[in-house]
């Protein structure tokens, strides 16, 4: 899918960069881990302990930061059947009526992530029950919370002073692994924007990747000629 997005410019182009590599570095990570775990329970009857664990962290990085990138490239799998039956205006009509519900829960799940991660990060939690209406100080501070196994790094030890009141960690806090919720919906949220912008300006078509099957068709064919 992601060849037929075009980057704008020298800047959307590094941006774009930057976002595949980050995909990579985590499946790559994720499979060294794994491989790395295999080998050492098998052959030699030893294990990563923290190893799952932190599979498990990079898996769901993964997940939640290649949502946004699934909409940029326009990757997101719908069914557009009711849409293709209707005229080209109506199409247009729907696909802004579902951009703007996308946006609308986009800034649910933003505050929801923001406010399920602030607690661990010593942070206080917004106000109101959906949207946010303020910052509420009696958060209850859950810094001190950490991980099952995966182990802190020393040069990391700063952030003991800074979000824990001076207390150390034995293992890497939660805040760490969980500060994807947030950053993650904050770049679901501007990618939504952004393909928002595009659908109401005639740009783009839905959110929604369709017409795959005969995309595939088309280059299949277009092989077969160059053969």
């Amino acid at each position: 899918m992601s060849a037929k997005y075009a980057p704008k410019g020298a800047f959307g182009q590094a941006i774009h960069t930057a976002e595949e590599t980050v995909i990579a570095v985590i499946l790559g990570l994720m499979t060294v881990l794994t491989f790395t775990n295999v080998v050492l329970r098998y052959v030699f009857n030893h294990s990563i302990i923290w190893g799952l664990e932190a599979t498990l962290v990079l898996f769901a990085w993964l997940v939640i930061f290649g949502i946004s990138y699934a909409v940029k490239v326009t990757a997101h799998l719908g069914v557009d059947a009711v849409i293709g039956a209707l005229p080209s205006r109506g199409q247009r009509v729907l696909a802004v009526l579902s951009a703007l519900a996308c946006l609308i829960y986009a800034v649910l799940m933003l505050k929801g992530a923001y406010d399920y991660w602030a607690p661990f990060a010593g942070l206080n939690q917004t106000t109101g029950r959906v949207f946010p209406t303020g910052i509420d100080a009696n958060t209850r501070d859950r810094a001190f919370y950490m991980t099952e196994q995966i182990p802190f790094p020393a040069f990391l030890s700063f952030l003991e002073d800074a979000v824990n009141q001076g207390d150390t960690y034995d293992k890497l806090p939660r805040f760490i692994p969980y500060v994807m919720l947030p950053f993650g919906m904050a770049l679901f949220l501007l990618r939504l924007v952004q393909a928002s912008i595009e659908i109401w300006r005639g740009e783009r078509s839905a959110l929604i990747v369709s017409h795959e099957a005969e995309d595939a068709i088309d280059d299949v064919r277009h092989l077969n000629k160059e053969d």
